[in-house]
């Protein structure tokens, strides 16, 4: 069982990343991780996130008031949106909240990330929607989000940035850095004319693969938020979204991505 300390170091070494990648300035940013249904270890609020060490890291319980925290430091301003995502969401073990340019940029243009571009993205992923505008460190951020929690495993932040959350923090920050890719990706096939999509038959033999492969977690292919308004469903599902689960690493993406590349004749 990893200790406590380690689990701390870990979550220093994710901020360093999301730091050094330039998906946070200055104090910007908060990573959490459950250890039992009341004790979450967080980052601390005013802190630069690629400066951390363990004993930065402080420990709140399920209402985000604090068990134990050093001189100095008190846990971050956003807790509740982190505790929100873990009370209507009991698979999640780690939150991820950060302000990647490109995904951030498509936020404050009020743009979700919906066209299906590339395999990684359609099966990491699915379609990422935009939580309406919340004050931060008030109730109206969890709030904003929660409808979206049952249905997405990242959430864009209107005027704000990007969520994302897994069953463990690496797979929390994967699912982050994922989206800033998929974010910078298309923005860039915009300057070039505009991204050729997916045919909404690719699509379908995707998520059908994701299926197959059992992963965990939440995701358009397995419940549609779209559909089951009547709408017309995320990256051209047709309305086949089944329950399942998805939860994914990169080395599972990889393998499936090969998989995916080979069948469809590529």
């Amino acid at each position: 069982m990893v200790s406590e300390y380690e689990i701390k170091k870990q979550i220093c070494d994710i901020g360093k990343r999301i730091y050094n990648r330039g998906m946070v300035a200055a104090n910007d940013g908060n990573i959490s991780v459950k250890l039992s249904d009341n004790e979450f270890l967080c980052t601390p609020t005013g802190v630069s996130k690629g400066f951390m060490t363990p004993e930065y890291i402080c420990k709140v319980d399920a209402e985000g008031k604090v068990i134990q925290a050093n001189p100095g430091f008190k846990p971050s301003s956003e807790i509740k949106m982190h505790m929100r995502v873990y009370k209507k969401r009991p698979d999640v073990q780690s939150v991820v909240h950060a302000h990647p340019s490109y995904a951030t940029a498509f936020a404050i243009a009020g743009i979700p990330l919906t066209q299906p571009i590339m395999p990684e993205a359609v099966i990491a992923l699915g379609c990422v929607p935009i939580a309406p505008y919340g004050t931060p460190s008030t109730e109206e951020i969890p709030d904003a989000v929660e409808k979206y929690l049952q249905h997405f495993d990242a959430v864009l932040l209107e005027n704000h940035g990007a969520l994302s959350y897994s069953d463990s923090l690496l797979n929390a920050y994967h699912k982050m850095e994922s989206l800033e890719f998929y974010a910078e990706l298309l923005y860039k096939a915009n300057q070039l004319g505009g991204p050729k999509e997916l045919s909404k038959a690719q699509v379908e033999r995707l998520y059908e693969i994701r299926r197959q492969f059992g992963l965990k977690g939440k995701h358009p292919a397995d419940v549609c938020l779209n559909a089951k308004d009547g709408k017309a469903s995320c990256h051209g599902c047709g309305g086949s979204c089944k329950n399942a689960g998805g939860s994914v690493d990169s080395d599972m993406v990889a393998a499936i991505t090969r998989k995916v590349m080979e069948q469809l004749g590529k």
